[in-house]
């Protein structure tokens, strides 16, 4: 009786702590993903930003805008 007392209580201390470590894990994993995610909003905003100049300083913009400053009356 007394070995399966022991082995009881082992394995029931066993299963808390893998619980506890579990817990953890999925603490650990949830925040690696919130950051990540935030990292890739980030670049996304750069990217977007690297864009819309990319897209501002074509050659035709820029002609068509200086030629845009002349032809005022």
């Amino acid at each position: 009786m007394n070995d399966t007392t022991t082995i009881i209580t082992l394995l029931t201390i066993s299963v808390v702590i893998l619980s506890v470590v579990v817990v953890v894990f999925l603490g650990f994993v949830t925040l690696l993903l919130v950051r990540i995610n935030r990292i890739i909003k980030s670049v996304e905003d750069v990217s977007k930003n690297i864009a819309e100049i990319t897209e501002w300083f074509t050659p035709a913009k820029i002609v068509g805008s200086v030629l845009g400053l002349f032809n005022r009356d």
